[in-house]
């Protein structure tokens, strides 16, 4: 049986993408960082490979979107306003570029990087300044493009500027909102198609949406040390799973 707005995708697809998109926004809003990664899991194992990361793109973008209005007033516009002239520019430079780069040194590259923002001592006061800020909106940026996993890097490095849960989960959601926008565009003009997939990016904004108004109730419920904890074990294991897919892929 198949949902005839969703075109040939089999009914169990379609419901099994909507309650990933709620519930890993669920996660993000609540943990401040997995979500996506994991729903980009999801997606590999059920649609057509090629437009993958497409979808993943613009459906993260409106599940961002929703999560940044939600929590507009905690969000660093000056980190987002410096971030985001560095991600215009990773992302031209991407899509002049648009080729295919080894995924094995690209999940390397993050998780090596997201482990120590965690875990490792703080960056130097530059590194987390305007310069440095810029600088990460253009990296991500243009990695976002070929790899769709840079989630947990942008978050461990925004984990660095704040504590507070918060503006941590906010700044996060203003930057990847950004982030996504630019992949969106970058896509369509290369000649991606995602006119027959809207009716299902549509639904899984809508259902990330919800999965963010339960995932920021939850995050009231905790304290800023316990969010930290939590944070970095969550963005440890999805760099441990990036070093798993670098060796498998």
């Amino acid at each position: 049986m198949t949902v005839s707005l969703f075109g040939d995708l089999p009914t169990a697809v379609v419901v099994l993408l909507l309650l990933s998109a709620c519930v890993t926004s669920t996660l993000t809003a609540s943990l401040g960082a997995g979500g996506g990664v994991m729903l980009l899991a999801i997606m590999a194992q059920v649609l057509p490979p090629h437009i993958i990361i497409p979808v993943h793109g613009v459906v993260q973008m409106g599940s961002n979107v929703g999560r940044a209005a939600m929590s507009w007033r905690h969000i660093d516009w000056r980190a987002v306003g410096t971030f985001a002239p560095g991600a215009l520019i990773g992302a031209l430079i991407g899509s002049a570029v648009l080729v295919s780069l080894p995924p094995k040194v690209i999940y390397l590259t993050i998780a090596a990087f997201t482990l120590y923002l965690c875990w490792g001592p703080a960056l130097p006061r530059l590194a987390l300044g305007p310069a440095g800020i810029f600088v990460a909106g253009g990296v991500t940026t243009f990695i976002t493009l070929f790899a769709g996993a840079t989630g947990p890097l942008v978050a461990a490095f925004i984990k660095q500027i704040h504590t507070d849960r918060f503006k941590t989960i906010a700044t996060f959601a203003a930057a990847m909102s950004v982030q996504h926008s630019l992949k969106a565009v970058v896509f369509q003009g290369a000649g991606f198609d995602l006119s027959q997939w809207l009716p299902l990016i549509g639904a899984m904004i809508l259902a990330g949406v919800a999965g963010t108004w339960i995932g920021l109730h939850l995050l009231k419920r905790m304290h800023d040390t316990h969010f930290s904890m939590l944070f970095n074990i969550v963005l440890s294991l999805l760099a441990a799973r990036l070093i798993w897919q670098a060796f498998t892929a």
